[in-house]
């Protein structure tokens, strides 16, 4: 294997995770009964239409997720997804520490691996013609 396709290969694999991760959390939320309760809580953050909100952060982690994975918007959905993820850390999980778990509970460490990959992901993704193996 040359280091051209280890390269290429490293790279899917990121990106196909982040989007099973990614995927994970808006899957779950929706069959689990999950938005409206992340939308109550949204309101009690400020947010107007807090179940709109939760429902549309839901809808792009499930479709969004698929984009990903098949290669397209990458750069775009990236940023958005990092944003999303960021602001989760400032309305939630920097209050709660570092650590997820162990030494804490819902804390920002996972929250800040997925946005450096994501970003890596987004940087890295080319702008030529989709090429589903990289």
């Amino acid at each position: 294997m040359t280091e051209q396709s280890r390269n290429k290969l490293a790279w899917l694999i990121l990106r196909l995770t982040l989007a099973v991760l990614i995927a994970a959390h808006g899957w779950f939320r929706l069959l689990n009964g999950g938005v409206e309760p992340f939308g109550v809580w949204l309101n009690g953050q400020g947010i107007p239409l807090g179940y709109w909100v939760a429902a549309a952060i839901t809808g792009v982690e499930i479709l969004g997720s698929a984009l990903l994975a098949f290669r397209r918007m990458v750069r775009p959905l990236c940023g958005l997804f990092a944003a999303l993820y960021a602001m989760g850390i400032l309305m939630l999980h920097a209050a709660e520490g570092w650590f997820v778990v162990g030494a804490g509970r819902n804390g920002a460490e996972y929250s800040v691996l997925l946005i450096v990959a994501l970003l890596c992901v987004g940087l890295q993704h080319s702008t030529k013609k989709a090429n589903y193996l990289d």
